[in-house]
C-alpha cells in the first residue's frame, strides 16, 4: 500500500499489527480513485475502521476528520492548499 502518512503495516491510531484494513481517508468512488493515487490512505485494526467509533462507524466522524486533517496536513508539507482542494474539493483545516 502506498501512503504518504505511514510507511509500517500496523493500525494508525492504535499500532495494531492483525486484522488490518487498507483505508483511503478520501472515500467516495471519485475521491478513493483519487486516494489511491495520492497515497491518501493509512492502516486501520477493524475497530478503527469499521467499529462503532471507527471511521466507518456510526459514531465515527471525528475519527474520520482527524484522518482527513493529517493528511491534508501531510499533503501540504510539500504542496499548496490550493492543490489539495483542487484535488479533494474541500478545506479540512479551516482558515
Amino acid at each position: 500500500m502506498k501512503s504518504i502518512i505511514q510507511n509500517k503495516k500496523k493500525c494508525f491510531l492504535c499500532s495494531k499489527t492483525s486484522g488490518l484494513h487498507d483505508h483511503h481517508i478520501y472515500f467516495g468512488t471519485a475521491r478513493r480513485k483519487i486516494s489511491e493515487a495520492n497515497g491518501f490512505k493509512v492502516w486501520l485494526c477493524y475497530e478503527h475502521h469499521e467499529g462503532t467509533f471507527g471511521v466507518h462507524g456510526s459514531k465515527g466522524h471525528e475519527t474520520d476528520i482527524y484522518l482527513k486533517k493529517i493528511c491534508q496536513l501531510k499533503y501540504e508539507e510539500t504542496h499548496t492548499r490550493e492543490e489539495f482542494i483542487k484535488l479533494i474539493g474541500k478545506n479540512y483545516l479551516g482558515g
